[in-house]
């Protein structure tokens, strides 16, 4: 999960003002308190921090309460607005047109790794791309770009000594409409890497320049924006590991304070674990909200239809269904990642009664219980119900596996079947109290 640790703070946080049955000023003073030591934990400037919090007081306690709504509903959706702008506030926005964007950041950061992102990512809107391994001074770097430019079929382009000349040569041989250029970092911002990359941004002549910042450095993002801002000029920032620390809103808050926008999230180590940067899916992902939107993107990324993936979500499958969701699992991220995209699991309320193994299942297993579901009759892919211990002692022979096996994918079916019928796709959310405060959010549920 994203920000694990700063997200379930926020959940916490949502669900006690959800459960209030009277807000009053003091309950509001409390809550206020409760999301600083959120924030402060998440190493968020105590500066932000105070702003946040005035801004919140301002907005519930210090205007007229709009017509037809409570305090605890106003307390409810500034908590939220007041969250979004804190983190950005407004979606971010890459166009699909022939461009050239140039990657940079100090060493470490996840150049390399995010170049085969957003390769992949315009890749899957059906734009070719290509990349340019600008960064010869690290060893084994151009090796590494063209490892992942191999698995996601993307030419790379590594003729030349210097920096600038590999750009160059690139710009002339090159076909692909988008070039993604990527560039040598080092430990700090000194002279000589600014000199590199001003020569080198005169060579590519970038539609875009994104910074490349780990999640990790926390506040010290934000310095790192205005430097690299101020020396060689950015049009966004790219922000990588959020799924291994805490310190991810603090260094989004940072970003988006230094007047520097952020562009792309990555929330893991495959090439697909990446996104443009929406502040209030963000948003309505940490509080438990879900992001149905991102969820339905996500599946059509991998050739999911929107209507397989509502069936999916609405708990309207067969196991052939659930057999061809096994094949694009994988590319749309881990099971636990998609469950906090689903309202309701997200935030917790069902996501405990789905069997544990389910939820971390691995490429391994999922291999396993597509040959289970191949040596099935077409009667029992359509009804699994009617799978007797007979039927899945004569499966697991056909298919090579243990009983167990077996078990364990007639288990999880059921199980995921039932929770998503729950949710039904998010519509069980579309009526009472937690719906209403979704819609005066603007979240799409």
């Amino acid at each position: 999960m994203v920000l694990d640790t700063f997200g379930d703070s926020l959940k916490r946080i949502f669900s006690k003002v959800t459960g209030y049955s009277l807000v009053d000023r003091e309950k509001v003073e409390a809550l206020i308190i409760e999301l600083q030591r959120a924030l402060i934990q998440a190493d968020v400037d105590i500066g932000l921090v105070a702003e946040l919090s005035e801004r919140i007081r301002k907005a519930v306690l210090k205007k007229e309460l709009p017509k037809g709504m409570t305090l605890k509903e106003v307390l409810v959706k500034s908590l939220y607005d007041e969250l979004v702008w804190f983190l950005g506030a407004e979606k971010a926005a890459m166009e699909l047109k022939p461009q050239r964007i140039l990657l940079i950041g100090l060493f470490g950061s996840g150049k390399t790794t995010t170049a085969g992102k957003i390769a992949r990512w315009f890749q899957a809107r059906g734009m070719k791309a290509g990349m340019v391994a600008c960064d010869v001074h690290r060893p084994a770097a151009q090796e590494q770009l063209a490892q992942i430019g191999k698995r996601i079929s993307a030419p790379v382009y590594a003729e030349g000594r210097k920096a600038a000349d590999v750009a160059k040569k690139a710009l002339e041989k090159s076909r692909e409409p988008v070039l993604i250029f990527d560039s040598a970092g080092r430990d700090a911002l000194d002279k000589e890497l600014a000199e590199e990359l001003k020569d080198l941004g005169k060579a590519v002549k970038p539609d875009e320049v994104l910074l490349v910042i780990p999640a990790e450095l926390g506040q010290d993002a934000g310095r790192q924006a205005s430097e690299f801002g101020r020396l060689v000029g950015i049009t966004g920032i790219v922000v990588t590991k959020l799924d291994g620390t805490a310190k991810g809103g603090a260094a989004i808050a940072a970003c988006r304070a230094a007047g520097a926008n952020v562009k792309f999230i990555c929330t893991g180590e495959k090439t697909e674990d990446m996104e443009l940067y929406d502040p209030k899916r963000f948003v309505g992902r940490l509080i438990g909200y879900g992001d149905l939107e991102g969820l339905i993107e996500k599946a059509k990324e991998v050739g999911v239809s929107e209507e397989s993936a509502r069936k999916m979500l609405e708990g309207k499958f067969t196991m052939n269904d659930f057999q061809e969701q096994l094949k694009t699992m994988q590319g749309m991220g881990s099971l636990d990642k998609m469950m906090d995209m689903i309202p309701g699991i997200s935030s917790g309320m069902l996501k405990k009664k789905l069997p544990k193994d389910f939820i971390g299942v691995q490429e391994g297993r999922m291999k396993k219980w597509r040959f289970a579901i191949q040596s099935m009759t077409r009667e029992e892919r359509d009804d699994p119900e009617r799978i007797s211990s007979a039927r899945a002692k004569r499966i697991a022979a056909g298919s090579g596996l243990r009983q167990e096996d077996v078990s364990s994918l007639l288990k999880s079916y059921k199980q995921i079947k039932k929770v998503m019928k729950m949710t039904k796709g998010g519509k069980a959310f579309k009526r009472g109290p937690f719906a209403r405060l979704a819609k005066q959010m603007g979240l799409g549920i």
